[in-house]
């Protein structure tokens, strides 16, 4: 193309600034001969090019996000939100605060499909006037396990043999017979809320128990929802399948093309309020994050909506280097003793130092919009104004009679829980690891029933014998109905890889299982038939 009918553009310059002459060629001796040491701008640009990306998330690696506001009603269902709490993002009908929201999947790698079968991760981080608030939870409204203790060993029976890197179902369900909390997480999960269609059409949850503190420091129990006013639409597992073959970056697409075309996804905020204490009225603790609060006791309550309005500009800078973490409040807002809480407000802030670095939270899109005052500084990649510091920046440390930072006036009592309690590493006493799962099962629709118990049996039929009989028995606990209805399914499919294998396989033992290293007898069939149906090609 002639160079005077191309786009009129910027100079491209190296990242100190001087303009790129030639962006095509190394200088060498002669147009063929050897590289010379002196190449500046490609040593610049390849050397930046080997560090480009950071390491990706342990969990929640594959995600996408988008920015947006958030809307108080000023207001608790009919009441004001100054009885509960004196946090300023939720005072004032109107007011909006500026955030971003990642979506993401939680054990699959960072290009995994984004159909898999997984908790899908709902973080916000909102900007407000008192410093960044990040409500980080998941689209499921419980979890797994109730103690942080069992956080990386559930993580690593989630993800792919460690020796072969070939994912099994047999590992997850060998870790979750020995955990019956997870059943109740078992039956969504597997159910067609284990795939939500796209991130729009999800609920959200702040999974986790936190507190609310107002103006006389008196504080109350609270669990955050997202509502989506797009409606709430989930995959059967062979819709899923039909979408992954077919695009394997789905939701991200859909939210990306949904706010460019103004089609803006819109979520309702609720929150459940409880008074802080044992109740005895209940036959499980309402900090045990493997169960549901009952909403005719405890109604959800509508506060604001969320608004997401706007894309990002760069992926990397915005969405894959955004950090999250649990211990991120505000004034008004407090923790709870919800023991999966605690174990996850040091992990999420720790992995962010470990993989963005000790300065992430100088990266403009984890940075508050609020002023940052501190003597914290220094570190790799430290870049902060010099106006963060105090008056005299020979002074970086507090307390200091002649200068430096001083510590903010309190204009309001903090809450003081008080104990009286052994310090002691046991569970807790009314884990009631079955009631919610049954009543749960019961609730489903006729046609989720049929998908939770179809793929549970297609999964645990691939599993040790003693898998199966456990979660079986886990199952009919929670309800008759459910735990014989998956022994039947797990019968019939095991019958049916029988006949498969006599039919297909002759001289292979019948009904043989999944061992670790080797994946489901489905993963490792399509590994044969890649071999079978591939074309002969002559070499060149």
């Amino acid at each position: 193309m002639p160079r005077e009918k191309e786009a009129k553009r910027d100079t491209l310059t190296t990242r100190q600034g001087r303009p790129v002459t030639d962006n095509q060629n190394l200088r060498t001796i002669g147009d063929r001969g050897p590289a010379t040491m002196e190449n500046y701008h490609f040593l610049e640009k390849m050397s930046h090019f080997d560090r480009e990306e950071v390491p990706e998330r342990v969990v929640h690696a594959r995600g996408t996000g988008a920015f947006g506001y958030f809307e108080t009603y000023g207001k608790v269902g009919d009441e004001p939100v100054e009885k509960y709490t004196r946090a300023k993002v939720f005072s004032g009908e109107g007011k909006k605060t500026p955030l971003m929201v990642r979506f993401s999947t939680v054990a699959g790698a960072k290009d995994s499909p984004e159909t898999e079968r997984d908790p899908r991760g709902f973080a916000v981080k909102m900007y407000t006037e008192d410093g960044n608030w990040d409500l980080v939870g998941n689209n499921l409204k419980i979890f797994f396990i109730r103690d942080a203790m069992k956080f990386p060993d559930m993580i690593h029976a989630f993800k792919a043999d460690p020796v072969s890197n070939v994912p099994d179902p047999t590992r997850m369900f060998d870790f979750v017979s020995r955990s019956p909390e997870a059943t109740h997480m078992i039956t969504f999960l597997f159910s067609p809320w284990g795939i939500p269609a796209t991130y729009r059409h999800m609920q959200g949850s702040g999974v986790n128990t936190y507190k609310w503190v107002n103006d006389e420091g008196e504080a109350v129990l609270v669990k955050y929802h997202w509502e989506p006013k797009q409606g709430i639409r989930n995959l059967t597992q062979e819709d899923a399948n039909y979408i992954q073959s077919r695009n394997v970056a789905h939701a991200t697409q859909d939210l990306y093309t949904a706010i460019e075309r103004g089609e803006y996804p819109e979520w309702e905020l609720f929150v459940q309020i409880m008074e802080d204490g044992y109740h005895e009225e209940l036959d499980f603790d309402p900090l045990d994050d493997t169960k549901l609060w009952p909403e005719d006791q405890f109604p959800w309550l509508p506060v604001g909506r969320m608004v997401l309005d706007e894309n990002p500009t760069d992926f990397h800078a915005q969405i894959e280097q955004a950090s999250f973490g649990t211990g991120v409040l505000v004034d008004g807002m407090d923790f709870s003793d919800d023991k999966m809480l605690i174990g996850r407000t040091f992990s999420y802030s720790d992995t962010q130092r470990y993989r963005v670095g000790a300065n992430y939270l100088q990266v403009p899109v984890n940075a508050p919009k609020n002023k940052v005052r501190t003597n914290q500084h220094r570190g790799q990649l430290d870049h902060r104004n010099p106006e963060e510091g105090s008056s005299d920046p020979s002074i970086n440390y507090e307390p200091s009679m002649i200068g430096g930072l001083e510590e903010a006036e309190e204009k309001a009592p903090q809450h003081q829980p008080t104990y009286n309690a052994a310090a002691m590493t046991k569970p807790i006493d009314r884990p009631n690891n079955y009631g919610q799962a049954g009543e749960t099962y019961r609730n489903l629709a006729d046609w989720e029933r049929e998908e939770l118990i179809s793929n549970l049996s297609n999964v645990l039929s691939q599993c040790d014998e003693r898998i199966q009989e456990a979660m079986v028995y886990h199952f009919s606990q929670a309800d008759e109905e459910y735990g014989r209805l998956v022994k039947e399914g797990i019968e019939k499919k095991t019958q049916e890889m029988k006949d498969m294998q006599e039919e297909e396989m002759p001289g292979r033992e019948a009904g043989e299982q999944s061992r670790y290293g080797k994946g489901t007898k489905s993963q490792q069939k399509a590994t044969e038939e890649a071999v079978d149906k591939g074309n002969e090609s002559e070499p060149y």
